[in-house]
């Protein structure tokens, strides 16, 4: 009965503006996620320990720290 300008009414309209925000939502939905998983895998903390047990490593290298206390402070960072 209408055709094809039945879809230009203002329902039509408002039907085709709200699945752009549907779909823009979802894809932003998904980008803050993938974001927040990428955050979770590199983890500070592990950083942290990391840079702690190289200093650690650097002091015994350089005879700061004898061995038991290397592997004292290493059992303690792990």
């Amino acid at each position: 009965m209408w055709g094809m300008w039945g879809m230009w009414s203002v329902w039509g309209l408002m039907m085709m503006l709200l699945m752009l925000v549907f779909w823009g939502l979802v894809i932003a939905g998904l980008a803050v996620g993938l974001r927040w998983l990428v955050s979770l895998a590199r983890d500070p903390r592990r950083d942290r320990a990391d840079a702690a047990l190289d200093i650690l490593r650097q002091r015994y290298a350089r005879g700061e720290i004898s061995r038991e206390e290397f592997e004292a402070k290493q059992r303690d960072l792990a």
